[in-house]
């Protein structure tokens, strides 16, 4: 499972590490309540508090517990501050606070230590007046310190020049899963907007991409952080060992042809301003040596190669949009442009978007849209090298898994691809179909090496109206829909749907084929505003989010099944990141 890491406040950029604070601490046992086997290890651990960064009302801390006693299976840290810091936001751990008290209980992955072994974690946290390193830190009750060391003694050797964390880190060879042994990057900007929701910091410490969805946004909107920025902090985060960043390259002229809520600042001719004031600028800044050490993820224009499949004449779903964006060729210029350019950088993985089932599993929208995206990945001096991989669901809901209903169940004679849900979908969720789309892209002349990446920022769709079992076999209808988990209207409905929840937590590796489970889409974020809402980011109102509207062809004509009071795309929605939380699946 890929791990979270390290967040700072946004738009803060450091060029080198504050003196640090730093604690030794080796622990004296005690005999309460317990006992020690004979020949075993007696109790005791060492701390290491670091300082890493300070500010006029807030810092961050990195903690380091070794446990010197017998093996543990599950631990808890705690301390008491002398002040009044109040932690805000952790990670690596499940960190809560009463009073001055703090307790730090592992995570679900790092319970386990081992004598001799070690456990990280670390914290942002708020403070005023005077900031001193806590004296006493227990173990599972025992008391840590280190033969009557004072714990506010500076580091044995202070005439050491401090390490600064933005230096650049030796590159590696390109590894085969960039998520495999790493970290992946929390977005404090996004961090901090979860903790702030009630029951917010259960899910405030997961990694999440960053959107680069306009020009501006390489240099940071409204004072927030820009895209050196997040590298900056991303390398903070990584410490000494492996990170992954996830970004999303989303520009493109004429953007998301079929919708209006996702509409860009590029007109559909503008395909060298996308090239040289988009693309040329994220290039320069990913190829800073600084950053080789970082494993940074791009996925590469979501929304944009399948509608030259799937919406343009003569289909009945056809754009005149989308006709003039297949006519220019600019959609396939632009990701064969941007593959072509980031695929360059030794530590750049480009994922392509490949739509999701509910879009592409269709017999006559699947191999098509394997074809264009092969197209676009050999245009523009891209070969398909370039492709580390593919995403699926990107900002989309289609379940993860149908446990209840295959492909290839029938109900008295009727196949399932039947019914009206399916209406003869070759898929039935995200892994089945992501699977199947591997296969195809290798088969078309994609490396076979491939991986795929799967969001499950929102696809959990847990709660109280989660089937436990297959629906009734009346018809296939009731055996289909009284057993899906995905509870939408129809299976087109894009746009802050009622009932979702958090999916699968972000994990690498999870299944065959697949790099992770990720949440590119960070939760939260509208997709589309309830009704028309002037901007300046060229985002326009698209019916599909109106919870009144009653469909098009592309939901079959069903109601869009949208929350009402959604702000423009990218905003925060504090109503649908509470129905996220409320219905995720695993239960937070």
């Amino acid at each position: 499972m890929s791990r979270t890491a390290t967040p700072t406040p946004a738009g803060r950029r450091r060029t080198a590490l504050l003196a640090a604070c730093t604690l030794i601490a080796t622990a004296g046992a005690t005999a309460t309540a317990l006992t020690t086997p004979a020949g075993a290890a007696a109790p005791g651990c060492t701390v290491e508090y670091q300082i890493t960064n300070q500010w006029n009302t807030g810092f961050g801390a990195n903690v380091t517990v070794t446990n010197t006693g017998d093996a543990l299976n599950g631990w808890t840290l705690a301390w008491t501050y002398g002040g009044d810091q109040r932690v805000q936001q952790g990670w690596n751990a499940d960190i809560t606070q009463s009073g001055a008290a703090v307790t730090a209980k592992n995570a679900s992955w790092n319970g386990s230590l081992g004598t001799g072994a070690s456990a990280s974690f670390g914290f942002n946290a708020s403070y005023s007046g005077t900031n001193d390193v806590p004296g006493t830190f227990t173990l599972n009750g025992v008391i840590c310190n280190e033969d009557g060391t004072d714990p506010t003694d500076p580091p044995t050797d202070p005439t050491d020049p401090p390490t600064d964390p933005t230096d650049p880190p030796p590159s590696g060879s390109k590894v085969d899963n960039p998520y495999a042994g790493a970290k992946v990057y929390v977005n404090p900007e996004w961090s901090a907007k979860a903790a702030a929701e009630p029951g917010g910091d259960r899910v405030a410490q997961q990694p999440t991409g960053v959107w680069l969805d306009r020009t501006a946004a390489i240099e940071g909107v409204d004072g927030g952080m820009g895209l050196r920025d997040h590298l900056d902090e991303a390398l903070r985060q990584k410490g000494d060992g492996e990170l992954a960043i996830q970004l999303v390259i989303y520009n493109l002229p004429g953007r998301d042809c079929a919708a209006l809520a996702s509409n860009g600042e590029l007109g559909p001719d503008e395909i060298d301003r996308y090239k040289h004031e988009y693309i040329d600028p994220i290039a320069e800044i990913l190829s800073d040596p600084r950053y080789a050490g970082l494993r940074i993820v791009t996925t590469v224009e979501i929304d944009s190669l399948p509608n030259l499949v799937t919406n343009v004449t003569p289909r009945p779903t056809a754009t005149p949009n989308c006709d003039v964006m297949k006519a220019n060729g600019n959609y396939v210029k632009g990701v064969g442009y941007a593959l072509n350019k980031l695929g360059d950088i030794a530590n750049v993985y480009n994922y392509v978007d490949a739509g999701h089932h509910g879009w592409l599993g269709w017999d006559d929208n699947f191999g098509a849209s394997a074809l264009i995206f092969k197209q676009a990945a050999t245009a523009e001096g891209a070969t398909v090298s370039d492709v580390h991989g593919f995403i699926v669901n990107t900002a989309n809901y289609s379940a993860l898994k149908e446990d209840h209903f295959k492909i290839t169940d029938s109900v008295n004679g009727v196949s399932v691809r039947q019914s009206k849900w399916v209406d003869w979908n070759r898929y039935t969720d995200e892994l089945s179909y992501a699977q199947a789309m591997r296969g195809e892209l290798v088969r078309i002349g994609f490396d076979s090496g491939i991986g795929m990446l799967i969001d499950t920022s929102r696809n959990g769709w847990g709660g109280a109206n989660r089937p436990s079992g297959p629906g009734a076999t009346t018809s296939v209808d009731t055996y289909v829909d009284g057993g899906r988990y995905d509870r939408r209207i129809h299976l087109g409905n894009w746009c802050n749907q009622a009932g979702a929840g958090l999916g699968e937590r972000p994990q690498a590796a999870p299944e065959p084929g697949i790099d992770a489970y990720v949440w590119m889409k960070p939760p939260g974020e509208s997709d589309g505003a309830s009704k028309e809402i002037p901007n300046d980011e060229g985002k326009g109102f698209d019916r599909m989010c109106d919870p009144t509207y009653t469909g098009n062809p592309r939901n079959g004509n069903s109601m869009s099944g949208a929350l009402p009071n959604a702000p423009v795309s990218g905003h925060w929605f504090s109503a649908q990141f509470q129905e996220l939380m409320k219905n995720a699946h695993p239960a937070l």
